[in-house]
Formats: C-alpha cells, sequence, structure tokens
C-alpha cells in the first residue's frame, strides 16, 4: 500500500534468530549501540509513488549503489527512543508521537518527504513485538530504538532526492555512559560550534553530530566525556551538549535552560522535565546563560546543580567544567538532589511504576 497514513506491513521472521543461550549472554552487559536484535524495519519512497514496500525483516546489511545520493549530499536523518519492560510486564514507549513529530520536521528541514506519523508509530511496535526477547529487565536497561531515513536515489546533482528508504533498527542498551549515574565533566570547546541561526540545529540530522566529533575528541584530551557548545554568534551562550540539553538548577530552586531559538534540538527529554518540573510546583525559565555566568554563579555558590538530559543518557548530573581558562566544580561534584528527584520521577513513569498524568506512555501488551 502506498499513500495514506496507514501502510501494511509484510512480516518476515528472520529463519536464523540468534540462539536464546547467545542473546542472553549479549544482555549481560550490552553497553550502548554494540549489540543489535534479529531483525528491522524497511519502508520505500518514490516521487509519484508515495511510500510503499514495508517490512519487517532479519536484520541484514542495506544494499547500496556508491552514487546513492545520502552519500554525496548528506540527506539523512534519525531518531532515537527506548522502550522498556513496564512493572506490569507490559513494554512501554515514551512519547513516540513526540519523536514522530521530530522526525517529520527534520525530514522538512532537509527537503525530504514526512513519514506519517501511524506508519512511524507502527514501524516501532513491529519491531518491539517481534524482538521482544531482546527487552532488558533490568533497572538501566531498555530497547534502544533507532529510526532513521536517507536518501538512495543513485544520481550526481544538487537537488533533493526522489528516492528515500526509512528503516528501524533496535539495540538492547545499559546505561549511556560506561561509569552508570554519576556527575560527568564538560569540556567548552573555544574552538567549534555546534549550529548557526538559519542552520540545521533544530533537526536531528547526521551531519550536526559528524560536525560535533572533532569539539568531542577535543574534549575527551582533556579528560572530559562530553563537550559543551557555545553559540556560533557571540560565542558567549551556552546551545547545548554534544547530544544533550542542559539544565541549570539555582538555590531558590529555579531550573533554567537555554531557549530554543533555531539552534538547539528540541529535545524530548527536555520537554518533559519541563513539564514535570513545572508539576512539582518549580519555576522554570528558558533565557540565554552565557558561560561566564555560570563559572561565576557556580563560584558563588548561587548556583547548585547543572545536569544534561536526552534520551540517550536520561538526565546526567554534570560535576566538573573544564575549558582553556580554568576548570571549576559544580558544589561538591556529587549529583543533585533535584537532578536525581527529577530523573527518578522521569524513569518511573516511563516503566509505568507511577501515574502518567500527562498521556505520555504508549503500552505494548
Amino acid at each position: 500500500m502506498s499513500g495514506g497514513d496507514m501502510l501494511d506491513f509484510e512480516i518476515r521472521p528472520n529463519p536464523q534468530p540468534v540462539a536464546a543461550a547467545e542473546r542472553e549472554a549479549l544482555m549481560a552487559n550490552p553497553g550502548f549501540g554494540r549489540v543489535f536484535t534479529d531483525h528491522m524495519v524497511t519502508i520505500r519512497y518514490a516521487d509519484g509513488k508515495g511510500w510503499y514496500d514495508a517490512r519487517v525483516e532479519a536484520r541484514a546489511p542495506i544494499p547500496m549503489d556508491p552514487a546513492s545520493a545520502v552519500l554525496h549530499y548528506a540527506q539523512e536523518i534519525f531518531e532515537g527512543l527506548k522502550a522498556y519492560h513496564a512493572a506490569d510486564g507490559g513494554v512501554t514507549m515514551f512519547r513516540p508521537d513526540a519523536n514522530a513529530a521530530r522526525f517529520a520536521e527534520s525530514a522538512r528541514r532537509m527537503a525530504m518527504p514526512t513519514l506519517p506519523e501511524q506508519a512511524f508509530l507502527d514501524s516501532l511496535r513491529h519491531l518491539i513485538e517481534i524482538d521482544r526477547a531482546w527487552l532488558p529487565t533490568s533497572d538501566e536497561g531498555s530497547l534502544y530504538l533507532r529510526p532513521f531515513m536517507f536518501a538512495n536515489e543513485v544520481f550526481l546533482g544538487v537537488r533533493p532526492a526522489r528516492e528515500y528508504l526509512y528503516a528501524v533498527i533496535a539495540s538492547p542498551v545499559g546505561s549511556y555512559f560506561s561509569g552508570g549515574v554519576k556527575p560527568v565533566a564538560v569540556w567548552v570547546s573555544p574552538t567549534y560550534t555546534r549550529a548557526a541561526p538559519g542552520g540545521t540545529g533544530a533537526a536531528k540530522c547526521g551531519g550536526n553530530y559528524a560536525a560535533s566529533l572533532a569539539a568531542q575528541a577535543e574534549g575527551a584530551e582533556h579528560g572530559c566525556e562530553q563537550v559543551v557548545f557555545l553559540d556560533a554568534v557571540e560565542r558567549r551562550y551556552v546551545d547545548e551538549l554534544g547530544g544533550m540539553n542542559i539544565f541549570f538548577v539555582y538555590d531558590d530552586g529555579t531550573l533554567v535552560t537555554p531557549p530554543l531559538g533555531g539552534t538547539i534540538l528540541p529535545g524530548i527529554t527536555r520537554e518533559a522535565l519541563i513539564t514535570l518540573a513545572g508539576q512539582q510546583g518549580r519555576t522554570v525559565v528558558e533565557r540565554p546563560v552565557e558561560f561566564d555566568e555560570w563559572r561565576a554563579d557556580a563560584a558563588s555558590g548561587r548556583l547548585r546543580e547543572v545536569f544534561a538530559c536526552g534520551t540517550a543518557a536520561v538526565i546526567t548530573p554534570i560535576g566538573q567544567v573544564r575549558s582553556p581558562d580554568g576548570e571549576f566544580t559544580m558544589a561538591d561534584g556529587n549529583p543533585g538532589e533535584v537532578t536525581m528527584s527529577l530523573r527518578q520521577t522521569l524513569l518511573d513513569i516511563q516503566r509505568g511504576r507511577t501515574e502518567d498524568v500527562n498521556g505520555w506512555i504508549h503500552h505494548i501488551d
């Protein structure tokens, strides 16, 4: 079927799935993004035909012509979300409709066709159902879902492609950072920026992440797990981390986070935390934060906690900040009370351990 919101998925079970004993061994310590399930989803698109050939099939290499447009002009977008083992024994997904909407916005920015929301949601459900045995049951474990789309038309020329492939793969994961939940050190890049006004900062496209790798490597050289980018215009204001949004917690309980402004990815976890903090009676302010202000308020004690957030890492406390001008520690360097409280609240909602008053959870029985 092509065209509208509903697609008929052909289910082709993998004839040679990973044996149960081998699967259990792989899932004992999966890390993040290293182990993959037995199946994947693919849907094709062509101008004049629409979306067609929706399949759930054995995970396998994707044949690609060397003249495929994505290899030359980088028309590619992706999403990241998780499926969780719920308290009632079912499976939950956290706000997949928001991922579908952001995927469509990224597609528009990259001059790509938009996948209907229902097709996006159905692709996730089908993959979870057929690979449910790969879902970790540990408290920090989850099944990471990676929907992505790229231009696969065979041509050389600077224009939007006319053919695309949408796919979803899945990976059982543990904690994003190898050390678990503990404060990380971040490097404030003096050299590199992530996105400029009018650019692709609000789109979840691979190019944004490729551009961050040199800065990430620079941070690693200074013993940091993540990099913080400043704005591209004045190089004064905090934008976001290499793959996460950022929040500041002040001594009066106020949370501050930089405004999106087209250069910051509209994080789904970020938006949820703004809502949750407000429901807890906390004041949340979206405003520019200068790096010099961050350093001064940390020194004075006015700034008590800083944390990063995103689907992969959930909420990660920031303990130490390093730059060419020196380094400083947030409070006593330990995870803050507000940070860990919000993290626990979010995890309890995601795993069905507490009431979902916002209608964020999608259940798969």
